[in-house]
């Protein structure tokens, strides 16, 4: 069991290594992406399923209470984290739809899809990225793998984040970790401390 356990944390880091030579770049396009688009009045709606669908609520907590630092709130909105939608949307059969439906409503030109899908291929993050290519929104894919379906529906002004894995829990933990840069980035970038 020990080395089973070792082979966990060497594979997460070797993700990490990997992650570190092709993704900084990436990571940084996203970043600037998101902060115009803040500047310029929109909004970003995050959507995940699963464990991605709480690293998509993270994200949008985090953008309306504050990363590090105190500060105004970022307009942020984590599609699928309504019980009482998801629970009556579930009951009438169309779950694959709730976050699409979501971004139909609620989304306007020059808004953020913040799409985070472990493998892309997601039957509700994709008919959500469907949505917001509808919406002429701008689309940041969170994937791993080969990206999936999503990765196919990017346009050129689109961005992936892509995890070099095709292990679910190493993609999973890169998510997060991305996650958390994206969320201390924008913040310094919107609201730099002055020493």
């Amino acid at each position: 069991m020990l080395e089973k356990i070792k082979l966990f944390f060497t594979e997460s880091v070797q993700t990490q290594i990997t992650a570190t030579e092709l993704l900084p770049q990436i990571l940084e396009q996203a970043v600037l992406i998101i902060v115009q688009s803040l500047l310029n009045g929109n909004k970003i709606l995050s959507s995940g399923n699963g464990v991605s669908s709480a690293n998509a609520q993270y994200f949008a907590a985090s953008m309306m209470h504050g990363f590090k630092n105190e500060r105004p709130s970022l307009p942020s909105i984590a599609l699928g984290a309504n019980n009482l939608l998801l629970t009556t949307m579930a009951n009438d059969q169309v779950y694959d739809d709730i976050d699409a439906k979501q971004i139909r409503a609620l989304a306007k030109k020059g808004d953020i899809l913040l799409a985070i899908s472990t493998y892309g291929n997601c039957c509700n993050i994709y008919k959500a990225v469907e949505a917001a290519i509808t919406r002429d929104m701008m689309i940041i894919a969170l994937t791993g793998h080969d990206g999936g379906i999503i990765s196919s529906l990017l346009g050129q002004q689109d961005i992936e984040i892509r995890i070099p894995s095709d292990h679910r829990a190493r993609i999973q933990v890169m998510h997060m970790l991305i996650v958390n840069c994206l969320c201390e980035l924008i913040e310094e970038a919107l609201f730099p401390k002055h020493e």
